[in-house]
């Protein structure tokens, strides 16, 4: 639990750098201005720059000391293994930063470190779920997971979507910054709005449609079970929550903010609330999604269950 609100931090950490335009206020990696323990001038996009790597040392920290203590003392080898993969992620997290420091930050590269975090930041939460005590000392409830498509599939279909809409909003919130009006101006607004946001507000649609598909059903036909419950709950409210900071960060930065010389508060603010909200979104589907596979049994599953006690019977 420790390491994924970190990891919450850390995220809010790195949205504040993009937003307030501060990627290269410090220009050096893995040094700051030529040290690695000295804490410098914490002015301008300094203090976001800085303080977004002072908060990623931790998580790297936090994240080794996991990794050790579930081999350690983590029975379930799939556990294990899920621990070695995050510190695998962090540290490759760590060098992605860096790539786009070094190269001044490159639009791809750029997006790709504020995918991978939020990635991460799943598979923290999912270790917080995996070692709690409701996952642990419980046992699966074997639920028919009734539906064409049935919720396993439809969970799945779910994070698809919520992956690709975090792909589409950190690369237009990244060539925004670098290429667009308020960024080096090499690219027209009106070209960046068209490749890369408008596919971003249609996916919305299509990630709201079928969260509220999901999020109902799963209260419509399971709301007894508190487990499933929960995660749904909170997805409905984060979304409409999510749709709203959507639009005012649309607002803040491509109408109202288009021409600004330096980013203003609310356009930092909006857009730094729907990045993380955006993570919480993804982050709860992820969790019902595994909650899902647990307790409900699909029709094959239930059949092939079925053919194997008539042949033990026979």
């Amino acid at each position: 639990m420790l390491l994924a609100g970190s990891t919450f931090v850390l995220l809010v950490a790195g949205a504040l750098v993009t937003s307030n335009d501060a990627g290269l206020a410090v220009p050096d990696w893995p040094t700051s201005f030529g040290s690695v323990y000295k804490v410098p001038p914490m002015v301008g996009g300094v203090r976001f720059e800085h303080s977004h790597r002072m908060v990623a040392e931790l998580i790297g920290l936090l994240t080794i000391v996991m990794a050790l203590w579930t081999w350690r003392a983590e029975p379930r080898r799939w556990m294990r293994r899920l621990a070695l993969g995050a510190l695998a992620l962090v540290i490759f997290q760590g060098v992605l930063g860096g790539t786009t420091v070094l190269n001044y930050l490159p639009p791809a590269v750029s997006s790709a470190h504020a995918t991978f975090a939020q990635t991460f930041f799943c598979i923290a939460v999912l270790m917080a779920v995996f070692t709690s005590r409701s996952w642990v000392a419980t046992e699966r409830l074997a639920l028919r997971d009734e539906g064409t498509p049935g919720l396993r599939t439809l969970s799945i279909v779910l994070i698809i979507a919520l992956y690709a809409q975090l792909v589409l909003g950190a690369a237009f919130r990244h060539v925004w910054t670098k290429l667009g009006p308020t960024g080096a101006n090499r690219i027209a607004g009106s070209e960046i709005v068209g490749t890369y946001l408008l596919p971003h507000v249609v996916n919305a649609f299509l990630v709201t449609a079928l969260l509220l598909w999901v999020a109902t059903r799963v209260l419509a036909r399971y709301g007894n079970v508190p487990t499933l419950r929960r995660p749904a709950t909170t997805l409905l409210f984060l979304v409409a929550t999510q749709l709203v900071l959507g639009f005012g960060a649309y607002l803040a930065r491509v109408e109202w903010g288009r021409d600004a010389a330096q980013p203003h508060p609310f356009m930092v603010w909006s857009t730094v609330a729907h990045v993380v909200t955006g993570a919480a979104v993804l982050a709860t589907s992820v969790v019902l999604a595994a909650h899902v596979y647990r307790n409900l049994v699909s029709q094959e599953q239930e059949q092939l269950a079925g053919d194997a006690g008539k042949a033990a019977a026979i």
